[in-house]
């Protein structure tokens, strides 16, 4: 049987918030998100309506490593690739910060929020309160809330605490269940994932399918394993909103001329 990563990935999160939260405590988090959404000398780029314009949306990913791939680039100028991507027309910039298995940091967040003028989606396994209120203070303009980690309650919780604090809240699910789960959430925003978290086998299919099933006012995200501008004309066609695009883009040398060239 293959490992679930999800899993393990889940579980080093959790023990990863026990340990910020001894050297950064709740309130403390707490008030610094609550001042950052109350800031009314910066405006948050707000998540939902870039993913709500006319056509086919892109989620730019800036990404280290992955667990299926390993790192993917050594050199690794987080603030120029989101800079590119805004360039080159990106709707969104999606973020890592998870540090163990995709060598992101919060910082990378924090500079890229107040560097750019598109949202930013803090791209982490949230498994906690604190790390919605984390994602505040460090400026994202959403969060990613998964289905396959988090219960009924916890989804629901977590969404509205983000929009609390004016973000938006990406829900991922993975197969019917969870795609059931996440419109029964509330959620505004909902994304499937193409690759099996368990698996990391990709079936872009899936999106497609997938489509046919979340009502027309809910933003749909495609996840994952869009590598082609055949992909891209599959997604237009199915009225998907938008795809988040990740790996495709960071091995390109020139990720302008490859965004140019998917949506061609």
């Amino acid at each position: 049987m293959e490992e679930n990563i999800l899993t393990k990935i889940a579980e080093k999160t959790r023990e990863r918030v026990v340990e910020e939260k001894r050297i950064f405590p709740l309130t403390e988090v707490k008030r610094d998100a609550e001042e950052a959404a109350s800031d009314r000398s910066r405006e948050v780029p707000d998540f939902l309506a870039a993913l709500k314009k006319p056509g086919l949306s892109y989620i730019c990913e800036v990404k280290k490593a992955s667990p299926s791939k390993g790192v993917i680039v050594e050199d690794f100028p987080y603030l120029q690739i989101a800079k590119e991507y805004e360039e080159a027309g990106a709707s969104a910039v999606s973020v890592l910060t998870e540090p163990f298995y995709f060598q992101g940091e919060d910082r990378f967040l924090a500079e890229i929020s107040d560097e750019i003028k598109i949202p930013a989606l803090r791209k982490d396994f949230l498994v906690d309160e604190y790390m919605v209120y984390k994602a505040a203070a460090l400026h994202a303009s959403a969060v990613l809330l998964l289905c396959n980690i988090l219960d009924d309650s916890e989804l629901k919780a977590y969404r509205e605490l983000a929009e609390s604090l004016n973000m938006n809240a990406l829900v991922e699910a993975y197969d019917e269940k969870e795609l059931e789960r996440a419109l029964d959430s509330g959620a505004k925003i909902v994304g499937v994932n193409n690759r099996n978290l368990r698996t990391f086998k990709v079936d872009t299919g899936r999106s497609v399918e997938f489509r046919r099933k979340v009502p027309s006012g809910i933003v749909f995200v495609s996840e994952s394993g869009v590598q082609t501008a055949d992909d891209i004309r599959i997604m237009k066609k199915a009225n998907v909103d938008a795809v988040l695009i990740g790996e495709t883009l960071m091995r390109a040398p020139d990720k302008k001329a490859k965004l140019r060239e998917l949506d061609s």
